[in-house]
């Protein structure tokens, strides 16, 4: 299949690194029109593109969906800044699903550490989703929280912190005092979330997660029902370790954008898949 790659005002960088990856140019979304060229597939970043995201889910029409990445975007020793060079990119969805079974050459790249379910701490972080997913799900974000809120104090009375993400992406990725990797490390039982990458980050900590949402790349290895919030399931390491080798697979690096990486294993996956 060829892919029209739609890049916003033509200046997408990281569109235009994968395009360059597949030896295509960049197809400005501003000038484009869904009708033009139904048997090619779409490449888009962002999941502000919720309408054109529908739209192929409701006609069968074939995308690649990219945004960030799961492994490597917060400050490691390979990425002591934490900048965003890994991206996730997904045929058909939002988020990676069920595990395909994959090697660990890539996991073991990353260079990253997983605790182990260790922890017992005495609080439940519960994230607030973003205003983007509210977009796209229908979401109102206080009746969200309250109603999380609310089922939780049936089931324990844990204290409660409501964690809302700041707005500087500065502060959220490379401030040490308010990061979500520095709230981890503190008197935490569970993280609840709807769609946020906070979950793969808590499971990566030793902590369980639980998920809201219906669609998520810790759903393998995440609760989603709030009623066991005193007994969460905790997966078996193996289990764990089949999903960072399966994330692994379906997130690139900049360069790998760039180089055709990423298109030879999307490639490959879908043949897997199929």
């Amino acid at each position: 299949m060829s892919w029209i790659y739609l890049s916003k005002n033509g200046t997408d960088e990281y569109i235009g690194r994968m395009a360059k990856g597949a030896g295509a140019s960049v197809t400005p979304i501003e000038s484009w029109r869904y009708e033009d060229s139904p048997d090619q597939g779409l490449v888009l970043r962002g999941i502000m593109k919720h309408k054109i995201i529908k739209q192929c889910w409701q006609d069968g029409r074939d995308f690649r969906f990219m945004d960030t990445g799961y492994l490597g975007c917060r400050p490691n020793i390979n990425n002591p800044r934490g900048w965003k060079v890994w991206h996730r990119i997904v045929q058909n969805d939002l988020q990676h699903g069920n595990i395909v079974p994959r090697p660990d050459d890539r996991w073991r790249r990353l260079g990253l550490s997983l605790s182990p379910w260790t922890r017992q701490g005495r609080r439940i972080v519960v994230v607030a989703p973003d205003d983007k997913p509210c977009v796209f799900y229908g979401l109102d974000q206080q009746k969200w929280v309250h109603d999380v809120v609310t089922k939780l104090k049936k089931h324990t009375d844990r204290d409660i912190l409501i964690r809302q993400r700041t707005a500087s992406p500065d502060q959220r990725t490379r401030d040490p005092e308010t990061s979500f990797a520095n709230l981890l490390t503190q008197d935490i039982w569970a993280v609840v979330t709807f769609n946020s990458n906070a979950a793969v980050e808590a499971i990566m900590a030793g902590i369980p997660a639980f998920v809201l949402a219906p669609c998520h790349a810790a759903l393998p290895v995440s609760n989603t029902d709030l009623t066991v919030i005193e007994s969460p399931w905790r997966a078996d390491s193996d289990l764990i370790h089949q999903w960072l080798c399966h994330l692994s697979y379906g997130q690139f690096h900049n360069s790998e954008l760039e180089d055709g990486t990423a298109l030879r294993i999307l490639d490959q996956t879908q043949e897997i898949l199929q």
